[in-house]
This record gives structure tokens, sequence and C-alpha cells, in this order.
């Protein structure tokens, strides 16, 4: 579906903060550019934001954002008071020029200074939560906004009263400038060796990978064949590549990939985090998992996440605390002896999966806009 609306409309995207909300935020804003409006970025000018949006050739602008103020010490003062800037900051750079017709907001603390300015300026704002648990942001903006739209179900429950959407995770586009000869780099290419992908989310895992790595060690001193994609972090990249070549196990170590539907094609099964932008990709790709969720997520949203998809029988989660080595090598023994255990689980993260999520959202921003044209 998609409404009809003056072409051209200036529309801002509020994304940024690390890259699980710039991912999405730029999906959204090629979405909204490729049906004819005139899509501004907005970020919260961190490095990190460089590495992620690397997709958007278009407009940006940095907006200095900080976390949200929580408790009450000198520092909450601090940060209310860099927030209520950088709000005021958003209304200058909102009103220059023509009048944006619509923000969306993807929530983290980056979307919170934009938000408020919309709701300031009466400007239509619709928001994104891409986790099982709406974030801090996404609750304070929900009261001013047109619609939510959700990626999980599960989060209208914890937005009572306000209008929510079941949209899905606005997908990244594949970067096929990256490495073109993926397949090449493992040490079996043919799709039948049992092929595991490792990742520890967009900054890596320091833990996640020392205990993956020896459980792997371990699953390859007991002879079972199997490879591995194991994408460290460029912090831990040569420490885990070290480790594997020394105990024997085949593996294709990276610090950064961004051709990850290759490595999505080749694994039977993901060990990994469950952040947002994960689980969604994963589900698309049909990939079952083991989430092991970031034990110091916000709101505990990355637990939340992996029981959303466990629930739906696409994967398994174990908390980090209770991870052994051990452990996770007769797990990945086990499955390595019954891909029909896989598969059935494949079938379940294509069924819950929605791969248009960005035209999804972007309908319901059109629909925001549609409708206060109609009212003027």
């Amino acid at each position: 579906m998609s409404y009809s609306t003056q072409e051209g409309q200036r529309l801002i995207v509020a994304c940024g903060g690390t890259g699980g909300h710039v991912f999405p935020g730029v999906a959204m804003a090629r979405e909204l550019r490729q049906r004819g409006h005139a899509v501004e970025l907005w970020l919260a000018g961190r490095d990190i934001e460089q590495s992620s949006s690397f997709a958007w050739d278009g407009p940006t602008e940095n907006i200095s954002a900080r976390g949200l103020p929580s408790g009450l010490s000198l520092r909450t003062a601090w940060n209310g008071a860099l927030l209520l800037a950088a709000t005021g900051r958003c209304i200058v750079s909102m009103l220059r020029g023509r009048r944006p017709a619509a923000v969306l907001a993807m929530g983290g603390y980056a979307s919170v200074g934009p938000g408020l300015a919309a709701a300031t300026l009466r400007i239509p704002l619709i928001l994104h939560e891409s986790n099982a648990v709406p974030g801090r942001a996404i609750s304070l903006l929900s009261r001013w906004a047109t619609t939510v739209a959700l990626a999980f179900p599960d989060a209208a429950e914890m937005l009572p009263g306000i209008r929510t959407a079941l949209t899905g995770f606005p997908l990244r586009e594949t970067d096929r400038s990256g490495i073109d000869d993926f397949a090449n780099t493992l040490p079996a290419s043919d799709g039948e060796c049992f092929t595991l992908l490792v990742a520890g989310g967009s900054q890596g895992a320091q833990r996640l990978n020392e205990l993956v790595t020896d459980a792997l060690c371990l699953l390859s001193a007991r002879g079972i064949r199997f490879q591995a994609i194991h994408l460290a972090g460029r912090r831990d990249e040569a420490m885990v590549r070290a480790r594997y070549e020394q105990a024997g196990v085949p593996a294709a170590v990276f610090g950064f990939l961004r051709r990850m539907d290759r490595a999505y094609e080749a694994a039977h099964l993901a060990i990994c985090r469950a952040g947002a932008a994960t689980c969604a990709e994963l589900a698309a790709a049909g990939v079952p998992a083991l989430f092991i969720p970031l034990p110091s997520a916000t709101r505990d949203h990355q637990t939340a996440n992996a029981v959303a998809v466990a629930r739906a029988g696409a994967a398994d989660l174990i908390a980090q605390e209770k991870l052994r080595p051990d452990w996770l090598a007769d797990y990945l023994a086990e499955h390595a002896a019954a891909p029909q255990n896989l598969e059935t689980m494949r079938e379940a993260a294509l069924k819950r999966a929605i791969v248009d999520g960005a035209a999804r959202t972007a309908d319901i921003v059109e629909a925001a806009m549609a409708t206060v044209s109609a009212l003027i």
C-alpha cells in the first residue's frame, strides 16, 4: 500500500548512537527517498555511526545527542540540560527552510531531541521500536506519536493506550562492494559441511568470543566435521584467529564483514547476541540461532528478543553466565548429528520473517502525512 502525498516532502529520519539504531534508520531513509521525498538523516555524531551509515549518500545532520537522564545526580542535571539544548537546536533546524512533513524516530537517545522538537512544533511524529521491550526514548516519546511501528508484537503490551502497528524491522540492503569471494575463504564451500556463524554484534563481544572459541576448539578435538565463520570484532580478531590456527579449527575470522548475506547463506546455525537487527536478518535468511543475550542490554531487551524468537521455534537461548564451553560443544555436536532439527528451526525462522519492514513503516509515515494534509 502506498498513500498519495505530495512528492518531495521534507522528511527527517532520526537515528543513531549505535549501529543497531543507524542500520534501520538508513533503510528507512532510502525507502522514503525512493518514494520521492526529500529525506534528511539525523545522527547523534558518534564515530560508530560512520561505519553503520555507509549506504546513505544523502544529507545528514549531527545533533550531538547524549543519553537520557536517569536518577538524581549532578550528571543527570547536566544531561537534562544538554537534552533541552539539543531539542532547541532541533527546533531551529526543523524551521530552517521548508517545514518537515513528518519526523520518523528510530529509537535510542538520538531520537529524543528531534522527537520533542516535532511534538513542540506539532509535526507528525512516527516512532519505530526495534526490540521486544520498548526503550526509554520510545516510552517517553510515544505519548506524542501518531503511531509506533513495531518489529516485535510483544512490545505493544508495554505501550498501553498507544496506537501501534506491526511492521517488522527495516532490513538493510546488501553492500555488494565488500568481499566478493567470501565463499572461497571457507575451508569447505560445498554447502554440505556443518557451518557455524559466530557474531557478537556491531562492536564484537569479548566474553562471547572467548567462550565460543573454547567450545569450538573442544568440538574440533572430538573429530567432528564443521567449519566456522567468526565475526570477532576488530579488537579480538587476531586473538580468535590465533586460537583457531593453534587448535586446527577450520574457520574464517573477520573483524568486520559487510557481505553478511554470504555469511547467512553459508550458515546452518548462528551463535550470537540477540539484537533486533540480528534477529530480523536471521529470520529473513532462515538461519536458526543459539542466542546468548548481552547481559548489560538496557531493560534486558535482548533476552526479551531471544525469548520471542525461541517461542516461535526458530532459536534456542542460554544466559551468558550459564554458558560453559563443554555445554556448548555438546549442544553443537547434537545439532551436527541431527540436521533435521535445524531444518525445523529454519522453517520456523522463515515463517516469522517480515522482509518488507521498510515499506510497511514508510506506508505509516505517508499515512500520517496524508491525514495532516486532509485536515489543512
